[in-house]
């Protein structure tokens, strides 16, 4: 069977990535590089961490940005590897100034290979390379979707068309499913692609057991309901094949400690390195501004719509409407220390607390008052999935825009919307990529209203 999915990428991409580490290394840092058991250390650390993340396994429909995140995620964690190795030797900060610049220009090759391996191939997969034939049994509304995933020349599928016993004007329509078989063969078909609804269980039997004996490649397209999203997954109990249509990537073990673990180590530093001299100083302002507490706790519904309370710096004078009325601007209510630390963002720091404590996460959908989320779930379809994950201090939503007064309904449904693309496609360089925004729109002294 010609179709092999690719089989020399992997090891290729293994080899480029390994020479680029070890002759970056030799060039620019020989004094630490030239010794047997840093060699070791580096390519055995490299090649353990993306085996353990899943890394280069990869898919026919995989572009450039498609797993981005992950090697983000692999190279955070690689400089943590590279970087480990000089804390236990006990290396001088001018070291470790020379190391970053180093680490630096790696990652950057690094990136610049995955920019030129996705062109190249893009390339030759428009010329007809890395192609393979593909033909549908069958036809219903999914066909029209699928056929995107078909006529995309990046992915490499040529699409020859489709057997059905229902007759059409189609030009991709090759005729009845009985000429199907003989056309597989004489065409040297690499995938067949079967509509399940259209057939019956002996029937698709067949079309298994045709496929098994000849080599060929399988794949079942399931019947079309609109509940299908795309967090689902397959699961398979003993030998039966269940369909998960809410699939959250922090369900599992791993996802959770190593989320948990990020929260525990970044809230630490915060409150360690900036709560513990910050706080003495808000304390005295806030209090000489107006009276009231210090902090300010409010219920918010967090993971799996549990209770909370939420800390922040008190930005208000003491009303009736807080747990009620949503911050605007101009908000009389807001004190004149308020109005900065609101328009710094001072207010949430709080909140890492919080995630110290494990009510909250340092990225997740923001929280809301209790009055709110009542009122949203009733009118903003779906609003709830947000609560499948701990809420956050900052969020993809915020990033992107979707913060602060909720002026109109669109507000809260663009919010929802993303704070769900989150939960569905959380990853820790996700994480990181939105850490990172979040303190450069608070550098930039973008206004904040809630």
């Amino acid at each position: 069977m010609k179709y092999s999915n690719s089989d020399f990428i992997i090891p290729i991409s293994i080899i480029i990535h390994l020479c680029i580490i070890n002759g970056l290394l030799f060039i620019l840092t020989p004094d630490t590089y030239l010794n047997i058991y840093n060699i070791i250390y580096y390519n055995i650390s490299w090649l353990l961490i993306t085996f353990f993340l899943n890394f280069y396994p990869t898919e026919r429909q995989e572009l450039f940005f498609t797993r981005f995140h992950k090697i983000i995620q692999v190279l955070f964690v690689y400089f943590l590897s590279y970087f480990a190795l000089f804390s236990i030797k006990g290396e001088t900060i001018a070291v470790l100034g020379y190391q970053y610049l180093v680490f630096g220009i790696l990652t950057l090759c690094i990136l610049w290979y995955r920019v030129v391996f996705y062109w190249l191939r893009g390339k030759y997969r428009v010329t007809g390379g890395n192609n393979v034939k593909v033909i549908v049994l069958g036809r219903d509304r999914n066909l029209k979707k699928i056929r995107k995933v078909f006529d995309n020349p990046s992915f490499g599928y040529h699409y020859m068309g489709y057997f059905s016993d229902k007759e059409s004007k189609s030009p991709t329509y090759l005729g009845p499913i009985t000429n199907s078989f003989a056309y597989i063969l004489n065409y040297d078909v690499d995938i067949i692609y079967c509509v399940a609804s259209n057939f019956t269980e002996a029937e698709l039997k067949n079309f298994v057991d045709f496929a098994d004996n000849n080599l060929i490649r399988f794949k079942v397209i399931l019947n079309d309901m609109d509940v299908f999203n795309r967090a689902m997954s397959v699961e398979t109990y003993n030998t039966t094949p269940v369909l998960n249509l809410r699939n959250v990537p922090l369900d599992t073990e791993y996802a959770r400690i190593t989320k948990r673990a990020f929260d525990i180590i970044f809230s630490s530093l915060v409150i360690v390195l900036v709560l513990s001299w910050l706080t003495p100083i808000l304390y005295i302002l806030i209090k000489l501004d107006s009276p009231g507490d210090f902090y300010f706790k409010q219920s918010r519904h967090g993971y799996k719509r549990k209770t909370f309370s939420c800390y922040k710096y008190r930005s208000m004078t003491v009303n009736t409407d807080s747990d009620k009325v949503m911050a605007k601007k101009g908000d009389m209510r807001v004190t004149k220390i308020g109005k900065f630390i609101r328009k710094t963002s001072l207010d949430e720091l709080p909140q890492f607390i919080n995630v110290f404590k494990g009510d909250m996460s340092v990225v997740g959908p923001r929280p809301h008052m209790v009055v709110h989320t009542s009122d949203f779930e009733k009118s903003v379809d779906k609003y709830l999935v947000r609560h499948f994950v701990k809420p956050g201090i900052t969020g993809l939503a915020q990033i992107k825009g979707y913060r602060g007064e909720i002026l109109q309904k669109s507000d809260i449904k663009n919010r929802t919307r993303l704070d769900i693309f989150y939960v569905e496609k959380w990853s820790l360089g996700m994480d990181i990529h939105i850490l990172f925004y979040t303190i450069y729109n608070i550098i930039k002294g973008e206004d904040k209203a809630y």
